[in-house]
């Protein structure tokens, strides 16, 4: 039986704002190698035994991402399937969908569901426990990977097992509680990952959640495909897939099959759940310290400092946590790390960008960064990657002057073609249609100064596109 790893990517990271974003989930966040927790996990699925093939259930606005994360760290090319969702409908959707398609094109295979924004430090640990859940999976168990407890952390939730069976779910304990499972044993936190033969979770979701998998089911039927080399796209259709469930897969099926078994695993396992977490991945100074980026401390300790771009200075405070962002500061103790979701539920209630989107943006074309803005005008940094184009657009209420950095432009500009090279410029009058190419191998770096009366991102009319990204009339965000 090959072993399928089943890559779920989704969640917004809430508890590690102003870095994660509706825009740039948790997955996405850099650690401190450079790698993303997204390209971590995919790693650590390609260098299991047997994986010739990973799905990825992720949202159909993160495709381009992802697939530019997994380029870079899959020179072999491993084969990958995306069951792209057109909004979020929990895990239970999630898995339902991968065992469905695994069902139809690899019935025989053992599916691995690993979250995408999970980190596990000994390699091989976690390829014993998954050689053990395979066979598992093989005798018809839905198998889960419990975590050995170090603490009595009441971040997690518990499983309560009796050898490999599976006795009770349990969500987040209070201290007292978390405590008395540690001194009893046979408690393990809940890692998230599952490992099951198609046909068991279909069998299971059939008894346990039938509403679940006949909606994925029909959705899957009116989805569209659309094949590579070496990469398939399932669109999920948005229609049929809105009265999809949302629920997990703890609450529609762990907690209540009775064929669920564990696998008790030490495997340096962490959900990074906040930003102490993610902190402590990095070593202390001498006063408990833990600094990431360029920072000044005087009688400074047991803080976490985390700054992109700006010098931080702190001095005669402890115990906080203090990240930097270019628009966005967070300054909170550590005591209260997970309120932090707080704040980012409050940003959204305002309708504020900052709980959607940085002041880089990421598109499937490259990036775009904003610089400066203000009554009438929005200076941008544009980046676009080599042979790629935006789409072929106007906007009514601004006019656009585009300065080549590096790199060559060619521009469709009305009915004119032209090329323009490093310190040369152009300029997009409102309501003429226009197109920004690179055509070179090397990206292409521009200034734009938007001017007009009206600037936000909606102000556009797409007339093609190389990303489905249209109807041709619609008007919608930024390329």
């Amino acid at each position: 039986m090959p072993l399928i790893p089943v890559i779920i990517s989704g969640g917004a990271g809430t508890r590690l704002w102003p870095v994660s974003r509706d825009s740039h989930p948790k997955p996405f966040i850099k650690l401190a190698d450079g790698q993303s927790l997204l390209q971590k996990t995919f790693l650590r699925a390609a260098a299991l035994p047997g994986v010739e093939e990973v799905y990825t259930v992720t949202n159909r606005d993160f495709y381009f991402k992802t697939e530019d994360e997994y380029a870079a760290v899959n020179p072999g090319k491993l084969a990958t399937t995306y069951l792209l969702e057109p909004f979020g409908r929990n895990t239970a959707a999630a898995i339902a969908a991968a065992a469905l398609h695994a069902e139809s094109q690899s019935p025989d295979a053992v599916l691995l569901i690993l979250p995408a924004d999970h980190l596990i430090a000994d390699q091989a640990a976690f390829a014993s426990a998954v050689q053990q859940a395979q066979q598992l999976a093989r005798e018809g168990w839905l198998v889960t990977f419990g975590i050995e407890p170090e603490t009595p952390d009441t971040g997690f939730g518990y499983i309560e097992a009796e050898g490999h069976q599976v006795k009770r779910f349990v969500e987040k304990p209070n201290l007292e509680t978390a405590r008395a499972f540690l001194q009893q044993g046979g408690y393990y936190w809940n890692s998230g990952m599952f490992c099951a033969t198609p046909a068991t979770l279909l069998e299971e979701m059939q008894q346990h959640c039938p509403a679940i998998v006949e909606a994925v089911q029909d959705c899957l039927g009116r989805s569209r495909r659309v094949q590579g080399e070496g990469i398939l796209q399932v669109e999920l259709d948005a229609r049929s897939f809105e009265p999809v469930p949302d629920v997990s897969i703890d609450y529609a099926l762990a907690e209540k099959s009775r064929r669920v078994a564990l696998v008790p695993c030490n495997i340096g396992w962490s959900d990074i759940g906040s930003w102490t977490a993610l902190s402590n991945l990095l070593p202390p100074d001498a006063q408990g310290n833990r600094v990431e980026g360029d920072a000044v401390l005087h009688a400074v300790q047991d803080c976490s400092i985390h700054g992109e771009h700006r010098l931080i200075g702190a001095a005669g405070v402890q115990g906080l946590i203090i990240v930097d962002t270019p628009d966005a500061l967070l300054v909170v103790s550590k005591d209260n790390a997970q309120d932090v979701r707080k704040l980012y539920a409050e940003l959204k209630a305002r309708g504020h960008d900052a709980h959607k989107l940085h002041r880089t943006v990421h598109r499937p074309w490259g990036t775009y960064t904003v610089l400066e803005e203000g009554p009438h005008f929005k200076i941008k940094r544009i980046e676009v990657k080599p042979g790629a184009s935006l789409s072929l657009q106007m906007h009514h209420h601004r006019s656009e002057h585009w300065i080549v950095v590096s790199g060559t432009a060619k521009i469709i500009n009305g009915e004119n073609d032209q090329y323009i090279r490093t310190n040369e410029s152009t300029y997009i009058p409102p309501c003429t249609p226009h197109r920004l190419m690179n055509p070179g191998t090397i990206p292409l770096v521009m200034i734009e100064v938007q001017s007009g009366e009206y600037l936000a991102e909606d102000d556009i009319v797409r007339f093609a596109d190389a990303y489905g990204r249209i109807p041709a009339t619609a008007t919608e965000q930024l390329a």
